[in-house]
């Protein structure tokens, strides 16, 4: 147990000196500046993602921002702005914060955070470490300065977890922390001949990935489909942030993460699809030297 919770410390601090080289400047927060959500969006930029799809995700949330439906939602809560960043997770290690924080208010600084996110270069990447994209997420929002009624990580994506801690064990341990974990499943049938493809990845975002009160998943039907679900999303999200205090989050992360049911296929899917696992029973055990 030491040694898993120093390795992935470590892996934090990498990933969030890495990432920070590529951030983009931002307006960041005051100390202890108030904000009624405290969000960071992490997309999948894994090998699976291609050219034309990279641009369709970076796109939505782009026209999410230019929504005049989501700068109302930001402005009706109580005090009427949220701090949003932007990373990008595929390889453990490998992943970038596109957009530190940027408090948003109203049009003017929504239109600003996506002008970094439109103007900032595609991401490559190589394997899916959703964990590591909640990792550093997690880092972001312990080191923020924002004191935030609620603190959220929105991860999106089109395959499982195949590199990196188990996602499931790294759910838990920020959920713990009160961080909510919502997710964007994007299901596509033009996936169905990659080597990671789930036709139910919408359950296993459901029972591996989300996690904490009121925590849901906004399907994608299509990278096509990502402007709409992840502007719907954001609303939600929004609309939820209210005057609860983080103790009682945290009380509460524990038992309202196990209203979601259970993946029946085992969260640690990827990595056996990783490893060639998936018709070899017998070979289970090799999973055995994977970080837990």
């Amino acid at each position: 147990m030491a040694a898993y919770n120093f390795g992935r410390k470590l892996k934090i601090i990498s990933a969030a000196i890495a990432g920070l080289y590529f951030a983009q400047s931002s307006g960041g927060a005051a100390p202890s500046e108030e904000v009624d959500l405290a969000l960071v969006i992490a997309t999948d930029v894994s090998y699976s993602v291609d050219e034309n799809e990279a641009h369709f995700q970076r796109q939505g949330a782009v026209t999410a921002f230019r929504s005049p439906e989501v700068v109302r939602a930001i402005q009706s809560g109580p005090r009427g702005r949220i701090a949003v960043a932007y990373i990008d997770f595929a390889t453990a290690g490998a992943n970038r914060i596109i957009a530190n924080w940027h408090v948003v208010h109203d049009r003017s600084s929504a239109d600003a955070f996506a002008d970094l996110l439109e103007a900032a270069p595609r991401t490559l990447g190589v394997n899916t470490s959703i964990s590591s994209g909640i990792e550093l997420a997690e880092h972001l929002l312990d080191t923020s300065g924002f004191s935030a009624n609620k603190r959220v990580i929105d991860v999106s994506g089109d395959g499982p977890n195949n590199e990196g801690h188990m996602v499931d064990r790294v759910r838990d341990e920020v959920v713990g922390k009160g961080i909510i974990i919502n997710g964007l499943p994007i299901m596509t049938p033009a996936d169905q001949f990659d080597i990671y493809y789930l036709p139910d990845l919408d359950k296993y975002y459901a029972g591996c990935v989300i996690g904490g009160p009121g925590s849901f998943i906004q399907v994608a039907h299509g990278f096509e489909d990502l402007a709409r679900a992840l502007r719907r999303k954001l609303i939600q999200e929004i609309s939820d942030a209210t005057e609860h205090s983080a103790r009682i989050m945290k009380v509460a992360a524990t038992s309202l993460r196990l209203s979601h049911p259970a993946y029946e296929k085992g969260c640690d899917i990827g990595e056996r699809m990783r490893f060639g696992l998936l018709r070899s029973p017998e070979r289970e055990a090799d999973l055995q030297f994977l970080p837990r």
